[in-house]
Order: C-alpha cells, then structure tokens, then sequence
C-alpha cells in the first residue's frame, strides 16, 4: 500500500475506534451525558462524588490509552454532578508517557462519539504571572503550543472536522464569562490567562520561564493542549481551569516537585469542586437537547 493510502486507513481506523471505545462506554451505562470532564493531577476526587456513578477503568475501553502519571486514576466515570449528568475522565495521559499528540486526544474523540458537546478541562500548572500565587485558579483564555506536536497531523478525516480549524475563540466566551460570574457569587478570585504548553516531562529551567514569559504565558504545563485542538476541531464548545499548584522554576529560589503539585491539588480541592459544581449546570442547559 501507498504511503498516504496507508496513512489515510491510520486515520480511517482511528474513527473507527473512537466509535468502538464509546459505543461499549454507552453500553454500560443508561446515562446520557453530553459535558465531558478532564481531571488533571490531584483534581481526580471530583469523580469520586458523583452521584448513580458507573467506574470504568481506561484498560477496559477498546483502545483507551492508560495513564501512568502519578494522582491519575485511570477511570472514565459517568454519573450526575447535581441533576447534570457527565463523564468525567479521573486522569489523563501524556505526551512524556511516550504517546502520540493522537493518543493522547483519543479521549476526546471518545467522548464526542459518546455524544459530548461540551468539554470542561482541568489541570495543575506552574505559575509564571507574579500576580498569581500558589493554590490560584486560572482561567485559560488561550494557548501557546509548544510541545512540538499537534493531534491532527496527518490526513483529516472530513467526518470529524475541517482540515484547517480556526483557534481564534478556542475557549468559549461565554462560559468563561459564567465562571466569572460563579466564582464573584462565592467570593472567590478566579484569574484568567495564557497557558504554555511543553513537552516535559522535566520541569523547565528559570530560563526557559522567563522565555515563556516574554512571549506571553502566564502558566506552564505540560498537558491539555492536544485535547483542546481535537476537541475544537470536532466542534465541542470549551472551558479550560488551571489550578497553580506551584510557581514556576526561578521565580522562588526552591526546586519545584511532583509532591508539592499534589499537595496544593489536595489543599484547593474543596475550592475546585465548588466551582465546578456551579458552573456545571449553566453549561448543562446550554449543552441539553
């Protein structure tokens, strides 16, 4: 076979097992939800709340990559945050982890086979803003990618998506607006800034910080990035939260630390959830039949 014969069946059977993996979620549960949930490191418990709940391990999805990460579950749940039903993904996997941009927004792809049309993403970054402290939650406005990688390399497949997505509005306006709204009624301060995505998995150096910095960024992480472009390019609306869980290297004179990220996961969780919690049934209504 020709290589871009051989490339296009690739992308063919990627479509293909995105509709397996979801069609045997779907099988095994009755809900019907249509928000979508990333739960980055320390962020997992949120799951664990959820009511008339159904657990499903990655490995027990036809084709789900398994995360390795440490504070990554590796279940999908499907169950009601409230009257909201949602599935929300305990854990990601990574470009570090050894896998593919494509691997990596496979989940996504799942999720709006399964019918998602909204996607809530969650994670730990690095703050480089000194306007931010450690435990601050930030809304991402926009990205700079620059792990090198991009999920929709190859052919496109027109049944998922047009060749050359726009990312002008990649975050919705307006639920980015409702999460403002949510978190001034609880009295909370709610950041909004630019996200740089790399490669990993080592931290960055202070140079690179203030790299980052000069070109814009006002967090550094090293995930979310791959999923927002697949899930953009599907057309599922966006709302993307970091949580601060350390500032990034040179800005204190400390070594940064995966037990520091999950330390300060574990302290504003409670925060988190409460967010989540409000905001949730806005984008629900927004998303319903």
């Amino acid at each position: 076979m020709d290589p871009q014969k051989a490339s296009q069946q690739m992308h063919n059977d990627s479509f293909s097992r995105a509709d397996t993996a979801a069609q045997e979620v779907l099988r095994r549960v009755s809900l019907r939800p249509r928000i979508g949930l990333v739960l980055g490191s320390g962020l997992g418990g949120f799951a664990d709340a959820l009511t008339g709940s159904t657990a499903i391990p990655y490995a027990q999805i036809p084709s789900f990559p398994r995360s390795t990460a440490i504070g990554h579950a590796g279940r999908l749940v499907i169950g009601n945050a409230g009257a909201v039903p949602v599935a929300a993904m305990q854990g990601r996997v990574h470009l570090y982890e050894g896998y593919s941009a494509q691997e990596v927004a496979f989940p996504i792809r799942v999720m709006a086979r399964m019918g998602i049309r909204a996607v809530i993403l969650t994670n730990a970054a690095g703050g480089i803003n000194l306007n931010y402290s450690q435990g601050a939650l930030v809304l991402i406005r926009d990205h700079i990618n620059l792990q090198g990688q991009n999920p929709l390399v190859g052919p496109n497949d027109e049944r998922v998506g047009v060749r050359f997505p726009d990312m002008t509005h990649t975050y919705t306006r307006e639920y980015r607006a409702w999460a403002r709204e949510e978190a001034s009624r609880m009295g909370l301060t709610l950041h909004e800034g630019i996200y740089a995505a790399m490669l990993g998995p080592s931290y960055e150096t202070p140079a690179e910080i203030a790299f980052l910095r000069t070109i814009g960024a006002d967090l550094v992480g090293m995930s979310t990035v791959a999923e927002v472009i697949a899930a953009r390019h599907m057309g599922l609306k966006i709302l993307a939260i970091s949580c601060v869980t350390n500032m990034a290297a040179g800005i204190l004179d400390q070594p940064l630390s995966h037990a520091e990220v999950m330390e300060t996961g574990g302290r504003v969780r409670g925060v988190f959830e409460a967010l989540l919690k409000a905001v949730l049934p806005r984008i629900g209504a927004d998303v319903a039949e």
